[in-house]
């Protein structure tokens, strides 16, 4: 069945649903208000957008259930002394303006949050794509100093934080990406090669010429017959973090091979696929760390910012087409 997404727009809250084609929605929001203790009612100020929405969205959300996503809300009334009217938290309420909270699952913002760094980055490089950046490196990888990593979709949301993080670790940086634009955005960042993966002649070649030595890292974010490519090019023993396949998520049937065990037995690599939430013990501390290297200068940050809250589709769409340099962000 082919889904669309439509917007609840002439009643508040709005909600960003999945429907069938031929689903007629029934305007059931109405305002409403806190009413319970512990209650909070969230007014959504940023939403994120990003590609596990994709992969997500096929087996998780049903005809007229509303879509998944992480947004930075306001507290605009609550009985929960733990979030005060006038708060910031980071909720996983999907595509709405507005939400009913218990309190359950809100992260509050750093209390130490400048006033001069946009609370989006909450949802970007202070946020789950920081984190995820930060745990593929050190939990799944143990990324050491010295070492070389390879990231694709490197002018991503998690790519760009993972390249910077490994200059800061020490290493040599290798990043691909799909424009000359976003090529010239990794060379900001301090990546010590980039090249566009769309241009170059031969991916094995440029892969051997922007590091002849091999690849002791991987960190993984496309999939398909590129990262068997990149497979080949790794040093014995090397590691690949496996965070994300966005170049499969549109498939409507598996892609097959080629198959990569002989290149792993041979070079005897190890690949691990996660999830940052496995850390989610260590997420406080990692969030204060993203944020000192922000406050350092250490760790910059690029938003591709959408307005208006109807546009959350354009926006989702234009990120898997990769439209975007940094994080795709939505503002209400």
């Amino acid at each position: 069945m082919v889904c669309h997404l439509f917007v609840e727009a002439d009643c508040m809250p709005s909600v960003l649903r999945a429907a069938s084609a031929h689903f007629h929605p029934l305007h059931i929001f109405q305002h409403f208000s806190v009413k319970k203790a512990s209650e909070v009612l969230l007014e959504a100020v940023f939403l994120s957008v990003d590609p596990y929405m994709r992969l997500f969205s096929k087996t998780h959300i049903k005809e007229g259930g509303v879509m998944i996503g992480e947004q930075v809300a306001k507290v605009i009334q609550s009985k929960n002394p733990a979030f005060p009217v006038g708060s910031h938290v980071v909720s996983n309420s999907g595509w709405r303006t507005h939400t009913l909270s218990d309190g359950t699952g809100l992260t509050p913002i750093l209390p130490e949050w400048p006033k001069d760094v946009s609370l989006s980055l909450a949802l970007g490089a202070i946020g789950m794509p920081g984190l995820t950046a930060v745990y593929g490196i050190e939990e799944v990888l143990g990324l050491q100093k010295g070492e070389t990593l390879l990231v694709n979709a490197a002018a991503g949301a998690v790519g760009s934080v993972v390249g910077q993080i490994a200059k800061i670790k020490g290493c040599k940086v290798v990043g691909s990406a799909g424009s000359d634009a976003k090529v010239a955005y990794l060379k900001e960042l301090g990546f010590d090669e980039a090249f566009n993966y769309k241009t170059v002649g031969s991916l094995e070649e440029a892969l051997r010429k922007a590091s002849p030595e091999g690849y002791d890292c991987f960190f993984e974010n496309v999939g398909g017959p590129s990262s068997f490519v990149a497979l080949q090019q790794m040093k014995n023993f090397g590691r690949i973090a496996v965070c994300g396949s966005i170049s499969t998520y549109n498939d409507s049937e598996p892609q097959t091979g080629p198959y990569p065990y002989s290149t792993m037995i041979m070079k005897q690599l190890k690949m691990e696929g996660f999830i940052f939430s496995r850390w989610q013990h260590k997420d406080h501390e990692t969030l204060k760390r993203l944020l000192a290297w922000v406050k350092e200068g250490k760790l910059q940050c690029r938003e591709h910012v959408t307005k208006g809250f109807e546009n959350m589709p354009a926006a989702f769409m234009g990120m898997l087409q990769g439209e975007n340099t940094g994080k795709a962000v939505v503002a209400v």
